[in-house]
């Protein structure tokens, strides 16, 4: 059986929810197809839970999913970069600034998604969807990074708020529904697709 090792991220920047763990959390428990999917929070912390998450679970498939807020789409990370530099402290109270996540590691690990076939199909499902060429310098890199530096299939996606978490503040989000339909979507295609779309995704800035 196919192990899909699924994360989301504990709330922070004083949110009380973080819809990358809702949604996670919602994807696992209905998934049907024959693959077990197994969901497991992160801490928003510069350490290497995600290493032991892969050490105790033996999985195939990793996909980690994290809050980009502010942003409006879905986002399928193409890069991580071996630079941890904390714009807040994460919640241990930890601010690592211009540090390696992996000393002497190489400057970049890429997706091993089918990020551009993600993108599509998650589109074609009318959920707002894009490539993105950075993954940021806080925790949501750092574990894209040391999952990749593992050796580990996979690859990071980034979600937007979720309308249920703002309530009422003037700030773009997708609804919660969305946002997990989305993430079982990327699961799916990332099953089923061994060879990503020809199509361009790229960014002039």
């Amino acid at each position: 059986m196919t192990r899909v090792l699924l994360t989301g991220f504990e709330p922070f920047g004083g949110e009380t929810t973080n819809p990358s763990w809702v949604a996670v959390q919602a994807v696992a428990r209905e998934w049907s197809g024959p693959e077990q999917i197994i969901p497991v929070q992160l801490p928003v912390v510069f350490d290497d839970s995600i290493d032991r998450a892969i050490a105790e679970h033996f999985p195939d498939l990793v996909i980690s999913v994290g809050q980009a807020g502010g942003f409006a789409t879905i986002e399928l990370e193409r890069v991580a970069i071996n630079v941890q530099d904390a714009r807040i402290p994460d919640n241990s109270g930890a601010q690592p600034i211009d540090e390696p996540v992996v000393a002497d590691g190489p400057a970049a690990h890429f997706s091993s998604l089918p990020i551009k076939a993600a993108v599509a199909a998650v589109q074609a499902a009318g959920i707002p969807a894009s490539v993105s060429q950075s993954a940021g310098t806080y925790t949501c890199n750092h574990v894209f990074y040391r999952l990749r530096h593992l050796g580990q299939h996979g690859g990071f996606v980034h979600v937007p708020f979720s309308t249920e978490q703002l309530d009422g503040r003037d700030v773009v989000s997708l609804p919660q529904a969305r946002i997990t339909e989305a993430v079982r979507i990327v699961v799916r295609t990332a099953l089923d697709v061994s060879t990503d779309l020809k199509v361009g995704g790229g960014a002039l800035a």
